[in-house]
């Protein structure tokens, strides 16, 4: 029957794009092996070059496979009349074709042959949707802005605290341990910095069922929200944070340039990554970190 034959040509490609995916990692293993590990420029070039050719097989993969769907929704060969399977001739005309006896035990085989080939063809559709997901697309631009300063994601929860714990995290990377704080002091700092400057945050906050500026009441809910749950943090807690911390905080997104906070500040930026797509609710931050050497990579 066609439909055994178009979820087969699915299962194949996906089988295919698995195999040059595993190809491709060959191929950037010996790109790593060939680049000296002291030769820093080479090994920022060959990494960016990697994230292209990534990005170039994700954008192929995606093609051959909507090509196929395409192909197969406009090749109808057997049409269903009334019940009875029957043949399409060239003259219009239809012929029936008698179908043989059946078991139980065999239709019981078909049937989970069947959900097994639906399962792969599941499988397929999702691997599609992935390389084409906005997510999957905002993940290989940050992937390859960040390249470009030796710099790669570095994971963070995603439980409200987010940002919080991205800065606890680049605090914790520097050489200034009088700098280190957790989470529950820096929301605490934030809180206690907004309450004490009210006149630079109360104009950016608005009451959404009125669109009045927020009363003082408010305010103070506002920030005791900031200090005491896990209310989500962004820009003004972190022009807020700039100030307790003394230190510029520069956010780099994927599609817009980097947003730099505290630019009065001249040390080391923290830096945060700022995505819209990364979790089911959608913006999320993380921290970032050294990018690993190419050649150990692998074993990390």
């Amino acid at each position: 029957m066609e439909e055994e034959i178009v979820e087969t040509a699915e299962e194949q490609l996906a089988k295919q794009h698995r195999k040059e995916k595993k190809d491709m990692q060959a191929k950037i293993q010996s790109m790593k092996n060939a680049v000296p590990k002291n030769d820093k420029k080479k090994r920022k070039q060959m990494t960016e070059e990697i994230a292209k050719l990534e990005a170039d097989l994700s954008q192929k993969h995606e093609e051959e496979m909507r090509q196929l769907k395409s192909d197969t929704k406009s090749h109808q060969v057997e049409e269903v009349v009334n019940g009875v399977e029957t043949m399409k001739m060239e003259d219009g005309e239809q012929e029936e074709v008698k179908q043989p006896r059946v078991t139980k035990a065999q239709k019981r085989r078909d049937k989970k042959a069947a959900q097994e080939k639906e399962r792969e063809s599941r499988i397929a559709e999702a691997e599609v949707q992935n390389l084409q997901g906005v997510r999957h697309q905002e993940g290989l631009i940050l992937a390859q802005k960040l390249a470009q300063q030796q710099l790669q994601i570095k994971e963070i929860s995603s439980d409200g605290h987010c940002m919080y714990r991205a800065v606890e995290d680049q605090l914790a990377q520097r050489s200034e341990p009088q700098l280190v704080m957790s989470v529950k002091e820096l929301r605490s700092r934030t809180a206690e910095h907004m309450r004490g400057h009210a006149d630079n945050f109360l104009p950016f906050l608005t009451n959404p069922n009125t669109g009045d500026m927020y009363t003082t009441d408010e305010f103070e809910k506002y920030c005791s929200d900031v200090e005491h749950t896990a209310a989500w943090g962004g820009q003004l807690e972190l022009q807020a944070l700039t100030q307790v911390l003394q230190l510029p905080i520069d956010v780099i997104q994927a599609d817009s340039p980097a947003i730099k906070i505290g630019e009065e500040f001249k040390s080391e930026p923290i830096i945060l990554v700022y995505m819209r797509h990364a979790y089911g609710l959608g913006e999320h931050y993380n921290s970032v970190e050294r990018l690993k050497d190419p050649a150990n990579a692998e074993d990390s």
